[in-house]
């Protein structure tokens, strides 16, 4: 069930040891599960209870300390010898005994514990109370943050990651085509994410597709007046926009895209916004090229809203790749000013230039990697607002 070569997860673990050498960690305990699934290949939705990957720097293979009933799980998607996956019993559970205590008493044995211990503390799956029954457990170690160590390996694909991230883009086109083609007056916005839904896990003849880590996002009328709303049971009216955000998702890489319809003629003023939109997103996709800044992206599509008298406050983009919820970004780089993270070949990120006013918002975004001259853009959709009046699309089925 490996996702990679053998050969490919001994890079990636033989890099992440030479960060641990320069920041001076003996032991990496990850809890991120992305981060876990980078060097190990576990892969399961366990990431609710505590779990963590040991990687320690003078040891050939981390360390897997997990639920008891995940372990068949670490066991199948793995590349770690069984003495490696170590199971804690169902007691440690939502209990008084914490999984952390265990995972204390594992450093215990194996002569870890008074070493520098780095953590993920800014992960979304290391709790206070894991952290506090840590310390309580190690008064000897030495705990340091090392909460984007691993990420920021991750930052650069591998040829087979791009893949990936490539198949996940024709997933999306797949799932955009259909919420386009459902989404009409009179229709409630729940039946056209369950479409959306079929088509992203249905994927294509050739590849499946994957659970992606944030839900489809599908503002509507002046709700989409701001971002990140999901959907309801009531009906699309005539004359709504809709704010379609999606990824498709294969082998937990994803290739998020974002869209905007106009159910009947949008207003003059949204429509005007919309080529803005487009305009500052080509900019910035063709300013991008390795060499130049994050920033340097972003000033090329501000310089463009900024002629019609537009101001954004929030970033224009991220980082993104591998992931589980709730969010398919790296927490990496940001397209935004003050990001001085150098565009490398084989980086990717989702460029999302959204403008949103009191009453309405328009989101039109592509995913791109950066390449040796430039970017590839990784999905093929049109690059506009999308009107249904004058659109006949067909639904996938």
């Amino acid at each position: 069930m490996l996702a990679f070569s053998h050969q490919e997860y001994q890079n990636r673990l033989m890099k992440t040891k030479k960060k641990m050498l320069k920041k001076g960690i003996d032991v990496l305990l990850i809890t991120n599960p992305a981060n876990m699934n980078y060097l190990s290949g576990y892969n399961g939705w366990s990431f609710y209870v505590d779990q963590v990957l040991a990687v320690i720097a003078d040891e050939e293979q981390p360390i897997w300390i997990g639920r008891h009933m995940d372990a068949n799980g670490a066991r199948a998607t793995t590349w770690l010898f069984e003495s490696n996956i170590i199971p804690y019993p169902d007691t440690y559970i939502h209990s008084e005994k914490h999984p952390m205590e265990f995972v204390a008493d594992i450093l215990h044995q194996i002569g870890q514990s008074n070493r520098r211990i780095g953590l993920e503390m800014e992960s979304y799956y290391f709790s206070a109370l894991a952290y506090e029954r840590l310390k309580q457990s190690l008064p000897n170690a030495t705990f340091v943050d090392a909460s984007l160590l691993v990420n920021y390996i991750r930052i650069i694909k591998s040829e087979q990651e791009i893949e990936y991230i490539k198949r996940a883009a024709k997933i999306v086109e797949r799932g955009m085509d259909t919420a386009v083609a459902h989404i009409a007056e009179g229709v409630r916005e729940c039946d056209v994410v369950a479409q959306i839904y079929k088509e992203l896990i249905t994927g294509t003849p050739e590849f499946g597709g994957d659970y992606p880590s944030i839900v489809p996002l599908l503002p509507s009328g002046e709700n989409t007046s701001t971002p990140h709303l999901t959907w309801t049971d009531r009906q699309y009216q005539y004359g709504e926009m809709v704010i379609i955000e999606l990824a498709g998702c294969h082998q937990r890489y994803h290739s998020p895209l974002a869209r905007t319809v106009s159910i009947g003629q949008p207003s003059e003023e949204a429509l005007e916004v919309s080529k803005i939109v487009v305009e500052g997103l080509n900019t910035a996709l063709d300013a991008v090229k390795p060499g130049i800044t994050c920033e340097e992206v972003e000033m090329a599509w501000t310089n463009v809203i900024q002629k019609y008298g537009i101001e954004k406050e929030s970033r224009v983009g991220y980082s993104m790749g591998l992931n589980y919820p709730p969010d398919w970004g790296e927490h990496t780089a940001s397209i935004r000013r003050g990001d001085l993270t150098v565009l490398q070949p084989n980086m990717t990120f989702h460029l999302i230039p959204g403008l949103w006013f009191d009453e309405y918002g328009i989101e039109i975004s592509e995913s791109f990697r950066v390449t040796e001259n430039g970017c590839e853009v990784l999905a093929n959709y049109r690059r506009e607002l999308i009107v249904k009046e004058d659109l006949d699309l067909t639904i996938i089925s």
